[in-house]
């Protein structure tokens, strides 16, 4: 039986880059297990920044550039919400965490990313987005000299053959 679009969402989230031309693909998100809301407003053209400092561990000090953004945040040093919570702080409507260390382990998987037990929620969206395109999405951006790509999220696949799916050349499905 083939493979359907179906079979490869599962409960995951889509978007598409549609500036800068190199990084025009399809990217797949794994949604936050347990804090935050869902990717359920769709969003066009809307910027993804480079958050700084990269793991948002503390305040956010591209502020500007974050406000009515999604953030672009690297995995490590502190939990997933509280990254989300200093995305959110500092006005982003979205977050997407990647893991950057390459030689990481989970470099190559999808993480589930959950509530940090402490009594704190986001009130924006987050997911994690596989190590190898968050390193390639940050290190073409930095080429180019741009805090940011523009955005379409979520995009729905539903009814798009796998086949159809514009996925970055360096990955397979």
């Amino acid at each position: 039986m083939p493979v359907t679009t179906q079979d490869i969402i599962a409960g995951d989230v889509f978007f598409e880059i549609i500036s800068p031309q190199d990084l025009e693909y399809t990217y797949r998100l794994r949604p936050a297990k347990d804090f935050g809301v869902s990717f359920s407003q769709k969003l066009e053209g809307i910027p993804m920044v480079l958050a700084d400092p990269p793991e948002a561990c503390h305040k956010i000090r591209n502020a500007r550039e974050m406000h009515g953004s999604i953030a672009l945040m690297d995995r490590g040093e502190c939990s997933f919400l509280t990254k989300t919570l200093h995305a959110e702080a500092a006005g982003a409507i979205g977050a997407i965490i990647t893991e950057y260390n390459s030689n990481s382990p989970e470099f190559e998987h999808y993480i589930e990313m959950i509530h940090d037990k402490t009594n704190r929620d986001a009130k924006i969206p987050a997911g994690f987005l596989l190590g190898k395109n968050g390193m390639i999405i940050r290190s073409t951006l930095m080429r180019l000299k741009r805090v940011h790509a523009l955005i379409n999220i979520p995009v729905n696949l539903t009814f798009t053959p796998p086949s159809k799916i514009n996925h970055p050349p360096w990955l397979g499905w």
